[in-house]
């Protein structure tokens, strides 16, 4: 067995594997960025090795200073995780002539899949179905229009060395093709280096599904069940499950069976996927397709591993070191059902805009076991994390805005959704933008519940973007009655300053509570507490200062986040921010005599929606624009936004030049 091993990515996957490595007794070291100089990954490690500057192309992707590293300090094995050099075939080629075992598959069948064009070649080879398309050369936009055409719209037009969202056009007419055609080779070449691009037929309706196969270097290979990764949100995954709620037993076995012949085909070891996409409609179970295959681990593995009880990182590293599985697939299991959210730093209530900054609150929920690979399924549900970072720590502009994921198991999948959105409740985030109040409305959507799910879910659910999950009118009066309790809370200690003029006055006892533009009437008292009269069954605790609040309502328990707010509170529980504006009963009646203030009207500006890079402008001072039309391009993440304008209109002033490196809410140019 290996003595030593280096992991040449950062984040939580580097801590993932980490602990995986302590717990077998192989030392660890880590490489880092500036950026991540004090970085979890880096404080874990038993060594640490700095790369160079932040961006990932003066420091993670550079393979010669990680083989360096790994010389220096004695690493026998690399583990590359995912993302930045994990399916380069160059790199793994360039440790095996260092005498440094690569833990993952063997060159060969890294460059045979990671080249979309030719995997599909190769699997169609294997016998694997797939999907109808181009897979040749293309010329230009002009050849991208006539091969779409034949292929019959809606075409997917894909970077053949793509992955992680980037690099996907979805075509529904010619002009879609004109338009994205060249922006899908540009976004190839700056995130892979390669801007070769193949058109397919997009599969409406669809299902995006997984295989999870794993191989040793005698000849074994199974397949470890699947995963639904269907809620996308711009080809990227935001939830994942295992199983998946449409899969039947008879369509695991045939999906199984075909991915481990692709990967047999290859002479495949160690981890890998297989993706499929599979028609929703299609009952036969015979309607799935190839997509792709990641010759690493997957963000969302976790899910495999609670469900199989096997810990992949451990099987990757006994696998590159020579060793037999030690099971066949007739000794895989799938028991009980896992569910993952990416928690991301993002802004779903600003079109899902990337978020950067300093974690000023990062606290996971309390009872969440930490990620140190399986947790065996004793029959009780339970929350595991795995994350990369921590409380006072920055959200960079250079890498993935992913936090962490947040990962629950239960005997049945609804036990596990109701444990993701209590765990989610409880989950506290402060300073850049996160998505916890998305995901929370995902996992209680009756569409998701029923697992009527589709890669489109997100784009036909929240058309108009997320504004918060929907509340009943039972959820408000409990949160009426918890804004009303943590005020009296709050009263109570005033009243106890010392220095006051007079007997201490007793804390109110009756107020109104104005949340999501209705009144409530609340009244405490040592015998209970009422919401419009009637008396509501909860048991609550609040000493002012609290950020957390459980409250047992009848049989339920409601996990609320309270953070202080003019006049009131802000209460976040349940997908949704609701702000209580809380006033003693006698004052309320003066309230409707205080003035509102008007925001600004800022619609004559182009503003920056996320930070990043000005690209491009497409106007000039005195240009008249139409609405919908672009006006710039601004690069965030390594993804292209076209910034298009809101209504016509003409170019006043140009405010930011190309180049510019942009803040949120940064004025770009302005209309009149």
């Amino acid at each position: 067995m290996f003595k030593k091993i280096l992991i040449a990515n950062r984040g939580e996957i580097a801590c993932r594997v980490m602990r995986t490595a302590k717990k077998m007794g192989i030392a660890t070291v880590a490489v880092y960025s500036d950026a991540d100089a004090r970085s979890p990954h880096v404080l874990m490690a038993d060594e640490a090795v700095r790369l160079g500057p932040p961006p990932a192309g003066e420091s993670y992707l550079l393979a010669d200073l990680i083989l360096l590293a790994a010389k220096e300090t004695g690493a026998d094995c690399i583990h590359p995780g995912y993302g930045f050099l994990s399916e380069r075939e160059s790199f793994a080629r360039a440790c095996a002539e260092a005498g440094i075992a690569f833990v993952g598959p063997p060159p060969n069948a890294i460059a045979a899949m990671g080249d979309k064009i030719e995997s599909k070649k190769l699997a169609k080879a294997a016998g694997v179905n797939v999907v109808p398309g181009f897979l040749g050369e293309i010329d230009d936009t002009e050849h991208a229009v006539r091969i779409a055409s034949d292929i019959g719209y809606p075409v997917m037009m894909k970077a053949s060395a793509g992955g992680g969202g980037k690099g996907m056009r979805l075509a529904y007419s010619e002009q879609d093709v004109r338009e994205g055609f060249e922006a899908t080779k540009r976004e190839g070449l700056a995130s892979f280096g390669d801007d070769r691009v193949f058109i397919e037929k997009f599969i409406e309706s669809p299902r995006h599904i997984e295989i999870q196969v794993m191989g040793d270097q005698h000849g074994n290979i199974v397949y470890l069940g699947e995963r639904e990764c269907s809620i996308q949100r711009r080809h990227q995954k935001v939830v994942e499950e295992a199983p998946s709620p449409f899969v039947t037993p008879e369509m695991r076995k045939s999906m199984g069976e075909q991915a481990v012949a692709l990967a047999r085909a290859v002479g495949y070891f160690s981890a890998g996927t297989v993706e499929l996409i599979v028609s929703g409609a299609d009952t036969s179970g015979e309607g799935f397709y190839f997509l792709e295959m990641n010759t690493r681990l997957q963000v969302e593995h976790p899910v495999t591993e609670c469900i199989t009880g096997l810990d992949l990182v451990e099987l990757m590293i006994r696998v590159a070191a020579g060793e037999p599985l030690g099971f066949t697939q007739d000794d895989v299991t799938l028991t009980g059902w896992a569910i993952e959210n990416r928690v991301y730093a993002e802004d779903p209530y600003r079109g899902f805009l990337p978020s950067i900054g300093r974690l000023v609150r990062y606290d996971p929920p309390e009872d969440a076991r930490p990620d140190y690979g399986p947790v065996a399924a004793d029959g009780e549900a339970y929350v595991r994390v795995d994350d990369g970072v921590r409380e006072g720590g920055e959200v960079s502009m250079f890498y993935d805005p992913m936090i962490a994921k947040l990962i629950t198991w239960a005997p049945t999948r609804d036990e596990a959704i109701d444990t993701q959105i209590a765990a989610l409740d409880a989950f506290e985030i402060e300073g850049p933008g996160n998505n916890i109040d998305f995901v929370s409305a995902l996992m209680q959507h009756p569409r998701f519940r029923k697992g009527a799910l589709t890669t489109g879910f997100i784009a036909e659910e929240y058309p108009d973007g997320f504004h918060g999950a929907p509340a009943s009118p039972e959820l408000i009066r409990s949160l009426a009655a918890i804004a009303a309790f943590a005020a009296t809370a709050e009263a109570d200690r005033a009243r106890r300053i010392d220095g006051q003029l007079g007997k201490r006055l007793q804390p109110p006892s009756d107020w109104v509570v104005k949340i999501d533009g209705a009144e409530h009437a609340v009244a405490i008292s040592t015998d209970g507490i009422t919401v419009d009269g009637e008396e509501l069954d909860i048991a609550l605790e609040f000493t002012p200062g609290d950020r957390v609040i459980e409250a047992e309502i009848g049989e339920e328990l409601l996990i609320v986040k309270i953070a202080r707010a003019s006049a009131g509170f802000r209460l976040t529980t349940r997908g949704a921010s609701h702000r209580a504006r809380v006033l003693p009963a006698h004052v309320a009646p003066f309230a409707k005599h205080l003035i509102d203030k008007i925001p600004p009207d800022l619609s004559k500006f182009l503003l920056a929606p996320m930070p990043g890079l000005l690209m491009r402008l497409d106007v000039a001072a005195g240009d008249k624009v139409e609405a919908g039309q672009p006006l710039a391009v601004v690069e965030a993440m390594k993804m292209e936004n076209i910034l298009r304008a809101e209504k016509a209109g003409r170019v006043k002033s140009l405010n930011a030049a190309p180049g510019d490196s942009l803040a949120v809410d940064a004025v770009i140019l302005e209309m009149e």
